[in-house]
């Protein structure tokens, strides 16, 4: 049976991608094949064979067996925006039904993936569709990326609170540096380690060209949950 797990984070920009194509390192590395998912992705760049994400191609290129980029990204939009908002716009509604068979056509070819949700957790995926009614329809745990900067604990207190509340499992969480110039950044990770009830996974640092692969060291602890 494949298994997988589902990251998020604490809002757009806190670090997900760099975190879910380290976890890829670390799983491949660790001699599981596994791959990377980003079921929807706003914000594409047109290309000569269509619409394409720089998040979802980071986890192409750390994942196992170059997966076909439409299971990868099966919702691909152009603008910027929240998908809801960026589908809507397009005259698409995006469905659990095509992410399953997108999921299940990845998972053929490998042990584990890794899906990335988009933006923070409570971003809609549609009028009635959140990202919740995702986790729950593949049953995948959560991993919480949270940014580290100025209202952090605020941001991921509350999404911890709301994951839970939503019925998923919050399987850990990791640390990424986003702001170099962040005040007490240990004592906010201390009281990250205290009140969010669920395992660091690890801290990922700033990097102004980070590469997932020498970055894998850094979520060693990943290795013994996700093997698990």
């Amino acid at each position: 049976m494949n298994r997988a797990v589902y990251v998020t984070g604490t809002d757009t920009g806190a670090g997900k991608s760099l975190a879910a194509a380290t976890l890829l390192a670390v799983l491949n590395a660790s001699g599981l094949r596994a791959a990377g998912m980003k079921p929807v992705a706003s914000g594409c760049e047109h290309t000569a064979t269509g619409l394409r994400n720089a998040d979802a191609e980071l986890l192409i290129a750390h994942s196992a067996g170059a997966p076909a980029y439409a299971n990868v990204n099966p919702y691909a939009f152009a603008d910027p925006i929240a998908p809801h908002l960026a589908a809507a716009d397009a005259g698409i509604e995006i469905c659990l039904a095509r992410i399953d068979a997108a999921f299940a056509a990845l998972s053929t070819n490998v042990q584990f993936v890794v899906v990335e949700g988009v933006g923070g957790w409570m971003a809609p995926l549609g009028p009635r569709l959140m990202q919740a009614d995702l986790v729950r329809a593949l049953h995948l745990p959560v991993i919480l990326v949270v940014g580290l900067r100025l209202g952090c604990l605020n941001h991921a207190l509350l999404s911890a609170r709301a994951i839970r509340a939503d019925g998923a499992e919050l399987a850990g969480w990791i640390a990424s540096g986003v702001d170099t110039q962040m005040a007490r950044r240990e004592d906010n990770l201390a009281t990250l380690r205290e009140r969010l009830g669920a395992p660091c996974l690890g801290v990922l640092p700033y990097a102004a060209a980070p590469d997932p692969a020498v970055l894998a060291p850094q979520l060693a602890a990943a290795r013994r949950l996700l093997r698990a």
